[in-house]
């Protein structure tokens, strides 16, 4: 086996967390041969409930799982990190406006930022999961300079694996047969859901679906949506399917994309496609060699401009409040 990697948590005791932890212990991230030392990292109140899951993990009795330290303190959290999910955050409440959550939340990925940057490895792989995951994404970038930006990212898989579903759905087939769906922009309402350059058993889905109506209406408002709709049902944000998402995330940026198959990341822009550099934005990438390339060259219509225009406006305005906030 390899030497075991520092994997860090953040919001440990939380919902998300706690679907997440056995995901990363079992070895479905990193891989059966991977051991792993799980970091776990919340706030001094959270400390007792911690404890309760340390003893879980303990009692799983789990081979990779070599050690879980529950702390409060980010540099032992963060130490010679190699991974980490950045979970903690204030979470979103019914009628919460955007703004308020970002507000909330900056102050956190600031503190989080610094420490990456003081004692985590230099290639250590960043996921935000926490909301707004875009923007928090970029304040840690901002604050950890000596680590590279595109080790950074930002989730949006949760909404691709939502935009996968429900076309699988509509077509009336499993759900893996539905590949390349596109999360354009900012993990929220803004976000455009793209399936034009899908694929459902080697055939365009937009032909299969034979409804652009539907395609450029429903479908996306109904992944744009989906989160408040869970909201709304349990009054708290999704856990179960986040952490199913981070993990994808996680284990695909670890193990390489499928040839002929893409996923969506929120990564800081280079240009392409026309979208604003230094914003967090999600795109279309591939994988190999634990390195993102965005995917060049699709054709982006007229429609998705317009919906490309709205989210991009959306993080610029993120971005100007959080330097409000925080940034010099």
């Amino acid at each position: 086996m390899s030497e075991p990697i520092n994997v860090v948590v953040t919001g440990a005791a939380g919902q998300i967390a706690y679907s997440l932890l056995y995901q990363l212990a079992s070895g479905s991230v990193f891989g059966q041969n991977q051991p792993i030392n799980l970091r776990l990292l919340d706030l001094p109140f959270a400390m007792e409930p911690l404890q309760g899951v340390v003893m879980e993990l303990e009692d799983l009795a789990l081979p990779i799982l070599r050690e879980v330290i529950p702390t409060s303190d980010p540099e032992i959290a963060f130490k010679d990190a190699s991974a980490a999910f950045l979970v903690g955050a204030m979470p979103r409440k019914e009628g919460m406006e955007r703004k308020d959550l970002l507000s909330a939340n900056v102050k956190i990925f600031k503190v989080q930022g610094e420490a990456l940057d003081k004692f985590a490895r230099k290639d250590v792989k960043v996921l935000v999961v926490g909301n707004p995951a875009n923007t928090n994404a970029l304040i840690c970038s901002h604050y950890a300079p000596s680590i590279p930006k595109e080790n950074f990212t930002a989730m949006t898989r949760l909404d691709q694996n939502r935009a996968q579903a429900v076309l699988a759905s509509r077509l009336g087939v499993q759900v893996d047969k539905v590949k390349n769906v596109i999360i354009w922009g900012n993990h929220s309402s803004t976000q455009y859901p793209d399936a034009s350059h899908a694929i459902v058993n080697d055939q365009s889905v937009p032909i299969a679906v034979n409804d652009d109506a539907w395609l450029n209406g429903v479908f996306v408002e109904t992944i744009q949506k989906r989160g408040a709709a869970v909201i709304a049902a349990r009054k708290n944000s999704s856990a179960m399917s986040a952490a199913n998402a981070a993990a994808d995330h996680m284990r695909d940026w670890f193990n390489g994309t499928k040839p002929g198959q893409f996923i969506s990341m929120g990564v800081v822009s280079d240009g392409s496609y026309g979208i604003p550099k230094d914003i967090v934005f999600s795109f279309p990438v591939t994988i190999k060699d634990k390195t993102y390339t965005i995917v060049q060259g699709l054709e982006i219509n007229d429609f998705a401009k317009t919906k490309l225009a709205i989210t991009v406006k959306e993080l610029e305005d993120e971005r100007t409040e959080a330097h409000s906030v925080l940034m010099p």
